[in-house]
């Protein structure tokens, strides 16, 4: 494993924004309040079936996880590598329906069709109670339900649309198909100044604008330059910039409780360019105390650790520098393959001379042997002539998003470091690290006299994101009044980050996630806009893109929204709602309104639902934006599988019939919330507290807003009750420093607050509206 994997499992937040890592371990990690809400009908209700007929057995388990909500609690979901056996996408889909019979009721498949049980007699439809917004549950009306979203997945998670990755052409084909559908299903898809889409760009990459420039001082005035790719390399996660500044050497630039271990005090660095090494101090001690888990890298190796850590002291560029440790072993790892092939080949001659002369067979056999081996040693031994143990991170390495720093880093050889360490110390390197391995104490130092100058000219690849929008008008006093339904069309391209199989480049092609949200989207349009009359209230259909990101499609629609945010009054979210197993369906914002507990209980039964509520609003995908705004919300989600964020999520193992059961309920809560005479009691939900684990970070309950584009860390919201609501920050806030510590992102912030403890009060550095204020937090235990 190498430092950059390392970084992108760590990372909090977006790695990305990418909600790479925002599901992460088990069900009941992810959602720990499950409640069951509802049990199975007694009655049985023809078309709506009592067993579901699971597609494979997913077994959750350890993935990777990132705090998506700081100092509230991890939210996380994810499942086991399972083996991939690609999908025979030549196999049609066959939608089997047997209404009378209550225990199978409709099964997807590919090839044929499973038996159904034995018939019973045809059961009457169970007439709704007067209450009910639906007349009558019918059969043939959820097979073309279910037929028609499973054909729209099947286009969705197709091949040709790439995964629908951000900048592909699938990912933008997926968007006109939305468009499309919108319009067929009698949708205003005119909203967004005439068209059906809000556009906004996002960050996919870098480059480098021109080749960086570095030059370094000595006391005496003499300048050294550097020549790039040769001795020193950009970095693709620092920022572009010009520094001239004062050197300082951080040692491996750790920052760490226990054990007690800064490479940061007692040295300034602020205004300063310090050199760091990669890795950490014992690496070849397993009982180190920043050996990694399990074998794992530490992490405190990982590169962005360092880089925070760096801009939280106020530094102003970082140079990284490749360990000893590592250097060494790589010049022993080559040095040992020539060994082991040279002791081959001594072994194969003596077995050639001691052959017995008249087996021509084994003689030839054992020449072509030593033939091979002699030809591995040359290629070996050329490899050595321009062999590097101390290589450059090639420019890419680690990510491209500087996170919000403006701070240049880059990556210079061990030569030039060790020019300026002798002349300023006395000392090599290796010397240096012999020592911090032996003390376990920090060698950070000044540099007197040696100065660098920087420059770095990085261009950041922006690509068009587009929010899918139509809208129902409805009509009446409240027809002002908005209910927002969405779900997220993107999804992962050809893997990458976010990626649970790393090293493949197979087409994601996202079915469940999130072709199945996307498909049951459309189809609530569609039965909507056949309604007879005209709704009470406006519904508006979202389809997000850039959710994988980190929530950037609704980050930017609830900062930039085309109804009045005052005016929406309840957000439906459908984010995998394609694999129903066991009738189980897991609603999420249960507690973000009075209303909704009894509605869901109440509407739940008619569709053979077992619903498994968790109160709270916040959570992994788009709702949470809306919830940050204080608007009621509900989420639905068929639970986690072996296939999430793998290129095996395909449409053969899509439960259609599920999605149909669960498009009818949702369609009976719209029409209720749109008919009631109220709009939505608004509840905010405190998440429960939960016993402290070891080095967990305090309390202190802000909400990401992945969206924001300007360093510091932006805040959409701040849970109820917390600290930071206590202490007056709100959704818009960006913070930028935590007492003296400067704040960039999401993860310099994660960093930062676990530089404390609950009870201490810390001044927090804010931009509001182009202000800077301070507010003083006290922080909570952990959660």
């Amino acid at each position: 494993m190498n430092d950059a994997i390392d970084d992108r499992r760590m990372r909090v937040g977006t790695a990305i924004g990418n909600r790479a890592g925002r599901r992460g371990v088990t069900l009941g990690e992810r959602y720990p309040a499950f409640t069951t809400a509802s049990a199975r009908p007694t009655t049985p209700i023809a078309g709506i079936p009592q067993r579901r007929l699971a597609p494979g057995a997913a077994v959750p388990l350890l993935g990777f996880a990132v705090v998506l909500i700081c100092g509230i609690a991890p939210t996380v979901r994810g499942a086991v590598a399972a083996p991939h056996r690609p999908a025979d996408r030549r196999a049609p889909a066959r939608i089997t329906v047997a209404a009378a019979d209550t225990r199978r009721g409709l099964v997807v498949a590919p090839g044929t069709p499973r038996q159904a049980g034995p018939a019973k007699a045809a059961q009457a439809v169970e007439k709704p109670s007067s209450e009910s917004p639906s007349d009558t549950l019918d059969a043939a009306a959820l097979r073309e339900a279910a037929q028609r979203m499973l054909a729209d997945v099947k286009y969705l998670a197709s091949d040709e649309l790439e995964g629908r990755g951000l900048g592909t052409r699938g990912l933008d084909e997926a968007a006109e198909f939305i468009k499309r559908r919108f319009a067929e299903a009698g949708l205003d898809v005119t909203a967004v100044d005439g068209d059906a889409f809000q556009r906004f760009t996002v960050t996919i990459g870098s480059s480098l604008a021109k080749p960086p420039q570095m030059a370094v001082y000595s006391p005496a005035g003499d300048r050294i330059a550097l020549k790039p790719g040769k001795e020193f390399n950009a970095c693709s996660f620092g920022s572009s910039g010009h520094v001239e500044a004062e050197l300082v050497f951080c040692g491996y630039g750790i920052r760490a409780e226990k054990p007690a271990f800064d490479e940061f005090a007692g040295v300034d660095v602020k205004g300063k360019a310090v050199i760091i090494m990669r890795r950490t101090p014992r690496q070849g001690d397993p009982h180190s105390p920043f050996a990694g888990p399990h074998g794992q890298v530490s992490r405190h190796a990982a590169l962005l650790t360092k880089v925070s850590h760096a801009y939280g002291a106020g530094a102003a560029a970082v140079l990284f520098v490749n360990d000893p440790f590592t250097v060494r072993k790589n010049k022993e790892a080559l040095q040992n393959q020539l060994k082991k092939l040279a002791a081959r080949i001594a072994d194969l001659a003596e077995q050639i001379a001691a052959a017995d002369a008249d087996n021509a067979a084994e003689l030839q056999q054992r020449q072509k042997r030593l033939q091979d081996t002699v030809a591995a040693l040359i290629k070996a031994k050329q490899r050595q002539a321009n062999f590097d143990a101390d290589p450059l991170m090639p420019f890419g390495y680690g990510g491209h998003e500087a996170g919000g720093r403006t701070m240049p880093v880059v990556h210079i050889k061990q030569s030039v470091c060790n020019r300026i360490l002798k002349a300023a110390t006395g000392r090599t390197l290796d010397e240096i690290a012999e020592q911090i391995d032996r003390t376990l104490k920090p060698a950070s130092r000044k540099l007197k006299g040696w100065t660098v100058d920087l420059d770095v000219d990085l261009k950041r690849e922006r690509v068009e994101a587009r929010n899918v929008i139509g809208v129902l008008r409805g009509t009446g006093p409240h027809a002002d009044e908005v209910i927002v339904v969405g779900a997220h069309y993107d999804h992962l391209g050809r893997g990458g980050v976010g990626s649970l199989a790393p090293r493949s480049k197979d087409i994601h092609n996202g079915a469940d996630d999130n072709a199945s949200g996307t498909a049951a989207l459309i189809e609530l349009a569609r039965q909507l806009g056949r309604e007879k009359h005209r709704l009470p209230r406006t519904i508006v259909f979202i389809a997000f893109t850039a959710e994988e990101r980190g929530l950037l499609g609704s980050s930017y629609y609830v900062r930039h929204p085309v109804f009045p945010l005052e005016k929406t009054i309840a957000m439906f979210n459908m984010d995998m709602v394609g694999r129903l197993r066991d009738d189980k369906l897991i609603v999420m914002g249960s507690g973000t309104a009075k209303q909704w507990e009894p509605l869901l209980k109440r509407l739940a039964p008619r569709y053979g639902l077992n619903l498994k509520l968790t109160p709270d609003g916040f959570g992994p995908s788009d709702h949470a934006s809306f919830y940050a705004r204080k608007i009621p919300v509900l989420h639905l989600f068929t639970g986690n599988h072996a296939d999430y964020h793998r290129p095996s999520d395909d449409w053969q193992k899509i439960n259609a019939e599920g999605m149909a059961r669960i498009v009818g309920l949702l369609k009976d809560i719209v029409l209720e919330v749109a008919a009631a005479p109220q709009r939505p009691e608004y509840v905010a939900v405190a998440r429960p507290s939960r016993p402290a684990r070891t080095g967990d970070r305090p309390y202190f309950g802000s909400i990401p807003d992945f969206g924001g584009d300007q360093p510091g860390y932006a805040i959409s919201g701040v849970a109820p009750g917390s600290p930071a609501e206590k202490a007056g920050l709100k959704g818009g806030d960006v913070i930028v420093k935590l007492n003296d510590i400067k704040i960039g992102n999401l993860e310099d912030f994660d960093l930062a607050l676990r530089r404390f403890s609950a009870g201490d009060t810390v001044k927090v550095e804010v931009l509001r509206d182009g202000k800077r204020l301070t507010f003083e937090v006290t922080l909570g235990a952990p959660r």
